[in-house]
């Protein structure tokens, strides 16, 4: 029996034309020309016997079943890539994880400890995306991810267990030169320099003060970041001072490019997680990636581990 598949070449064009929602762009992605992206289009719409995109004033859209499909096909091409990606690397069956992660966190936390991982399971190969929002682990191919969230967000992450890794506790940092002989100041002292905003967080500075019972009017004002990494490196060239997460500035902190501005700290509703789909395939790398990771977690300084996060590992992998 023959086999309904349209040829990749064809896919690949309708999954460019359906992202851009446009020919022209996706002819330009593709090196074609705008003709040819029709032709394959037209060619796909005859074998599926619909029309997956309808003219518009400005160009094509997606009709619904176009736009059903065209997630279905990003799905597939994504997994295609994967898959020859792992045979050309040559690794094992299994001996890959496809991991999705928060980036600062990723970046400053994971990654200076994944040498570790390496150490122990010389084997494993953690690949890293990055997603700072929930997703549907059957529309991609993540076998875990990292979240930062509240105990609120996590529960609602449909279709997933999570395991509470580290809590998150922000704590305002800046360059040694805004501080006079490099001491931290007072809240009201810190109500009067230039804050440096986390436009994923608009109102932690507010939070802040109010915790330190300070009426600070300008809590809101200053430079906006979309991501941690991005307010402390403000922070560190002096532009003002950041409110982050400790863990994610340890680094600076031990080398000096950032000083504790006030001792003053914001222990956070949100914390770090490890979440994995309810129903995993058994695969060895991913249980040794998550020991791993939680004896990381647990390593951890005191103020941000997690009391029986081990227990709560060995249950969520045991499930």
């Amino acid at each position: 029996m023959r086999r309904q598949i349209p040829a990749t070449h064809t896919l690949l064009c309708f999954e460019a034309a359906a992202r851009h929602e446009s020919y022209t762009r996706a002819a330009q992605e593709l090196a074609l020309t705008q003709s040819a992206v029709s032709r394959q289009i037209a060619t796909l719409e005859t074998l599926v016997g619909h029309a997956l995109f309808q003219r518009t004033r400005h160009g094509v859209a997606l009709t619904e079943r176009g736009s059903a499909y065209a997630r279905q096909v990003r799905l597939g091409l994504q997994t295609l890539e994967r898959d020859t990606l792992e045979a050309m690397s040559g690794h094992g069956e299994g001996r890959s994880i496809t991991l999705a992660a928060v980036p600062t966190f990723a970046t400053r936390w994971l990654i200076p400890r994944l040498p570790g991982l390496a150490t122990q399971h010389p084997d494993i190969v953690v690949n890293i995306e990055t997603r700072t929002r929930p997703f549907l682990f059957s529309d991609t191919g993540f076998d875990c991810a990292l979240y930062a969230g509240s105990p609120e967000q996590v529960a609602n992450w449909a279709g997933t267990r999570a395991v509470e890794l580290l809590r998150e506790e922000l704590v305002p940092v800046c360059a040694p030169a805004m501080l006079r002989g490099g001491r931290p100041v007072a809240p009201t002292k810190l109500a009067g320099m230039p804050l440096l905003q986390q436009s994923t967080r608009p109102l932690a500075w507010q939070q802040w003060f109010e915790a330190a019972g300070v009426a600070a009017q300008a809590t809101l004002s200053g430079p906006r970041h979309e991501l941690f990494s991005m307010t402390a490196a403000a922070a560190a060239h002096g532009m003002g001072v950041a409110l982050v997460p400790r863990l994610l500035v340890d680094a600076e902190l031990a080398s000096g490019a950032l000083v504790v501005a006030c001792t003053r700290r914001l222990h956070s509703d949100r914390s770090y997680h490890l979440v994995m789909p309810e129903r995993t395939e058994h695969k060895p790398a991913l249980g040794h990636f998550c020991q791993w990771l939680l004896a990381c977690a647990l390593a951890a300084p005191a103020t941000g581990r997690c009391a029986g996060s081990a227990r709560r590992a060995k249950h969520a992998d045991n499930q």
